[in-house]
């Protein structure tokens, strides 16, 4: 992701989408006097919206010539992100009324998105920095021209409806568009913007993102990079609303949803650790009825991990005692201190081995293979910044 937090658009993003068809119109005609007419605008307004759109991208959209405006490559750079952002904007508008796509604003989908997420209308208004009739009345607009409610009341808080939720995805994903255009026009004239924000899930934050962030620090040292932890589904969630550029983990089989895609890297297996003077540490075999008479450290529910640690133990008692936590830390200091046995992926405590503060058991897991990889958008688009950095993230899992 490439801009700001939700309610904070960024230099493209805050032009007006009425502006941005304007520049769409030009680029398809040719001509101002075309671009006003099949956008119902004067002249004038179009000379206005891309002299604003020139000032926000530094540099000249267009090349004027007797036969006509042409765009230039930064031209086609923008038009490029525009036309995503409405492919995914405008179908939501049209079903919903097609006056829509003429009366819709940003200030009232970024009123929208906010109040679908606080489920508050004041919160709302102080997540954007506005008054709260001022969202309210801008979600209200949006309301009449649907000609139906877009939120109801619920002893929870204003919930959105189905219909309100497609439009505010819709609006995120659009949103998101317009934020990598400005990382777009910004690297096209040897300048950054934005960030980089990646979902970490555990193997990744200890094994492949430190080598590919510090790599990537020297290419680029200014990019900010942002990585979020936290359960899948919230990593996901966020994925998919496009507050994450993409995700670095255990892959799910099987997709976990249609819009997104998997892209496998490597295949990692399990390990079973303890400290070192564990009872069963220098046993040259342990088997899993052995470990399940200690007490363990696993992941939640619903994790790869805890799936493949679940079937160990099918057909035999499973032990009684069992932690459940994703945290390498909290497991390498209570394995420590205590007779607990660590249930992890290899790779993630391969420096903890090497350093003589966790030893694995002699138990045979290859049959724990799990394939790690990237979760995408199934229509993402990266920036330059973007692919570089996954390219890193493929070279890091290639090298391993």
């Amino acid at each position: 992701m490439t801009g700001g937090e939700a309610g904070e658009p960024t230099l493209i993003a805050g032009h007006s989408l009425r502006h941005l068809r304007v520049f769409l119109a030009v680029v398809d005609t040719h001509s101002v006097t075309r671009a006003a007419e099949s956008c119902h605008v004067t002249q004038p307004a179009v000379t206005q919206a891309i002299a604003k759109l020139e000032r926000t991208a530094g540099a000249p959209l267009f090349g004027r010539t007797p036969q006509g405006l042409f765009a230039t490559p930064l031209g086609d750079i923008l038009a490029l992100r525009v036309r995503r952002a409405f492919e995914h904007l405008d179908p939501v508008l049209s079903a919903l009324s097609p006056r829509l796509l003429i009366t819709a604003t940003t200030a009232q989908l970024q009123a929208l998105i906010a109040v679908r997420e606080a489920e508050n209308f004041t919160l709302a208004a102080r997540r954007l920095g506005l008054a709260q009739p001022t969202v309210h009345r801008a979600v209200s607009q949006l309301e009449h021209e649907a000609a139906r409610p877009l939120l109801e009341r619920t002893s929870y808080g204003m919930v959105a409806t189905r219909t309100a939720q497609a439009l505010a995805q819709a609006a995120r994903l659009a949103f998101v568009e317009l934020d990598q255009a400005e990382a777009d026009l910004a690297d096209a004239q040897s300048g950054e913007a934005g960030r980089i924000v990646i979902g970490g899930m555990p193997l990744s934050r200890s094994y492949l993102l430190p080598k590919a962030i510090a790599r990537f620090r020297e290419m680029r040292p200014n990019l900010p990079v942002h990585v979020v932890e936290g359960p899948y589904d919230d990593l996901l969630a966020g994925l998919r609303r496009g507050e994450i550029d993409f995700l670095v983990g255990a892959l799910r089989d099987p997709l976990p949803i249609a819009d997104v895609e998997q892209r496998h890297l490597f295949s990692d297996t399990l390990a079973l650790v303890t400290r070192r003077h564990h009872p069963l540490a220098d046993r040259n075999r342990v088997e899993v009825a052995d470990v399940a008479a200690y007490p363990c450290v696993v992941a939640q529910p619903g994790t790869p991990i805890r799936a493949h640690f679940d079937a160990l133990f099918r057909g035999i008692a499973p032990p009684a005692s069992i932690v459940e936590s994703g945290s390498m830390i909290l497991m390498r200091e209570l394995l420590e201190i205590s007779d607990h046995v660590g249930c992890i992926s290899r790779l993630q405590v391969e420096a903890e081995i090497s350093r003589g503060l966790l030893t694995p058991l002699a138990v045979d897991l290859s049959h724990t293979s799990r394939r790690i990889g990237l979760t995408l958008r199934a229509s993402w688009m990266p920036t330059n910044a973007q692919r570089e950095f996954v390219g890193l993230l493929e070279s890091a899992a290639g090298n391993r």
